[in-house]
């Protein structure tokens, strides 16, 4: 007799499988005869040590062991001046004073908005113990007097039982800055570099059409306005930013009264309290387009900042107390006041005899110029070598040029500029990233022509550059004259490559132009150039045999006297 089996739906099946698996996986007691089980217990690493804790004791290990405690800071006085050096050459004092100068101004600016942050959490938190200290029905009658004061009554003040405190955070004041030199040393350009590379605001504006105010110019205050533009009207941008005047030199006291200096020492005075630290009202009206963000709640008027209505003026109040102002000026004649103070006379025998072109260069006396260096400096320069006589000025020099005492004493920090000498040009023509030469090199590569230029042309083109007077400008100048010809000729002909010799430089020869095909030729003609330059320099006595001063031509005459 067959036994009988109870035949099971797959329905019930597939069921019966799901609920046995949930209880394989509830179950916390593992089979003893399982010896490769997943589970686990605490209690079985109570023995060993959890390597994920941190020991503030210890040195921290991995990446960032090496790293510094207090954080490293993106910008350094290190690296702005690093990044100065691809685009200004020389002028390493002036880079490292205007580096520490924008780092510091950048660490002010931090650690007012922690200081900000800060008060606000506190003004926060205070707000919330002020709510856990109301009774419950003074919300439900707003307005009246507090029925019930839970925190106690407050302790009494007795007159003169303590001395006023003030527990005021302690206030890093700014250091504006003032770079003189002649024109053409890089000035600006240093400026203007530093403001691509900075988180904030910037502007630059120009000293010669300031006026005092109710006269037809600009008004000093207009400096603020371009930096509030700047920072795309956001007033608590603005108040952080850097402002750099240039051409300051033009502004000094008029020595011919003629009437009102309303171009001189009213600006002076205009910008005394600019610098020092001021509220501004500034009436300006937004650029289309732009929707600033910081202004909302600081205007005056119906227009209450930014949210006015369009075409109307908006009135922001700015605050100067923490923009850092930067001030460059050729001062022109201001060498001679110098030498004026420190310097013997130009009279008598075995006396320097100074120079009466504005060049700023002084030789041959260096103890002199050690004993008045403002500033500490290695002794490491060749004896007789050229100085600046513009790093020995003092705030007495640049009053008796024209600025006033109030306005001197706001800038304490002042960084010389030296003029650039042929060494200098040659290596402006060719080391900054954007020099001349590239600038000139692909603006002959968009016509498919190759330009080069030996390096005795280079030497010649820096020496008739540093003949005119003008610094690095004159390069361009010279440059101009000698591709002339180039830019017109080349473009749509057959031209394709141009070479520019120590000849061409001194305009004894047109450029040589060499055509599709001759490439073999024109860096032959390079390899002789180069050879014979480099021939040229081994014989610095080829030139000829003329004397250059007079106790030359005195010994050759006694030379040539007893040869007789």
């Amino acid at each position: 007799m067959a036994s009988l089996t109870p035949a099971i739906s797959r329905q019930a099946r597939t069921s019966y499988l799901a609920v046995s698996s949930l209880r394989r996986t509830f179950t916390t007691t593992p089979p003893a005869s399982s010896s490769s089980s997943s589970h686990f217990h605490r209690s079985d690493y109570t023995s060993q040590g959890f390597t994920g804790s941190y020991e503030p004791g210890l040195p921290t290990s991995g990446p960032l062991g090496e790293a510094s405690l207090f954080g490293a800071p993106r910008l350094t006085p290190k690296a702005l001046k690093q990044h100065l050096d691809l685009f200004v050459v020389g002028q390493e004092r002036a880079k490292k004073v205007l580096s520490v100068a924008v780092y510091n101004h950048y660490q002010r600016v931090q650690e007012l908005q922690r200081r900000d942050e800060e008060e606000e959490q506190l003004l926060q938190q205070q707000a919330r113990r002020e709510m856990g200290r109301r009774h419950p029905a003074d919300d439900d009658f707003p307005g009246q007097q507090r029925t019930i004061d839970l925190a106690g009554p407050a302790p009494d003040a007795r007159p003169g039982a303590s001395p006023i405190l003030d527990y005021s955070p302690l206030t890093i004041e700014k250091s504006n800055v003032m770079m003189l030199g002649p024109s053409g040393v890089g000035k600006t350009l240093m400026a203007r570099t530093l403001a691509r590379v900075l988180e904030v605001p910037f502007s630059m504006s120009d000293c010669t059409p300031f006026t005092q105010a109710g006269y037809i110019g600009e008004d000093a205050e207009v400096c603020v306005q371009r930096l509030l533009a700047a920072s795309d009207y956001d007033v608590a941008r603005a108040e952080r930013g850097i402002i750099c005047l240039d051409e300051v030199d033009k502004i000094a006291t008029a020595r011919v009264s003629h009437g009102k200096d309303v171009s001189g020492e009213g600006v002076q005075q205009a910008l005394l309290k600019i610098i020092e630290g001021t509220t501004l009202q500034i009436s300006a009206k937004q650029e289309r387009g732009r929707s600033g963000s910081g202004g909302a709640g600081r205007g005056l008027g119906g227009n209450g900042g930014v949210g006015g209505a369009p075409g109307k003026n908006e009135v922001y109040n700015v605050r100067t107390d923490n923009i850092l102002f930067v001030f460059t000026g050729a001062f022109v004649g201001l060498q001679k006041i110098i030498m004026d103070r420190v310097s013997r006379g130009s009279i008598g025998f075995g006396q320097p005899v100074r120079a009466a072109n504005a060049d700023t260069t002084i030789t041959g006396e260096d103890a002199l110029f050690h004993k008045h260096l403002p500033f500490f400096t290695a002794n490491e320069d060749a004896a007789g070598a050229a100085r600046n006589a513009l790093d020995l000025v003092e705030p007495g020099d640049l009053q008796r040029y024209g600025l006033i005492p109030e306005l001197v004493g706001r800038i304490p920090v002042t960084t010389a500029l030296a003029a650039l000498d042929e060494e200098a040009l040659v290596r402006v023509l060719t080391e900054p990233r954007n020099s001349l030469m590239r600038q000139y090199e692909q603006l002959f590569q968009l016509s498919s022509v190759e330009l080069r230029c030996t390096n005795a042309a280079l030497r010649e083109i820096a020496r008739t550059a540093a003949g005119m007077g003008t610094g690095a400008r004159g390069l361009r100048t010279v440059l101009e004259r000698l591709l002339g010809d180039a830019m017109f000729e080349a473009p749509g002909s057959s031209i394709r490559h141009i070479l520019i010799t120590e000849a061409v430089a001194r305009r004894e020869q047109a450029p040589i132009y060499l055509a599709r095909g001759q490439q073999a030729a024109f860096h032959s003609l390079i390899a002789a150039e180069e050879e014979r330059w480099e021939e040229a320099r081994r014989q610095p006595g080829r030139g000829g045999d003329g004397a250059a001063t007079f106790e030359q031509y005195r010994e050759r005459g006694k030379a040539g006297g007893s040869g007789d």
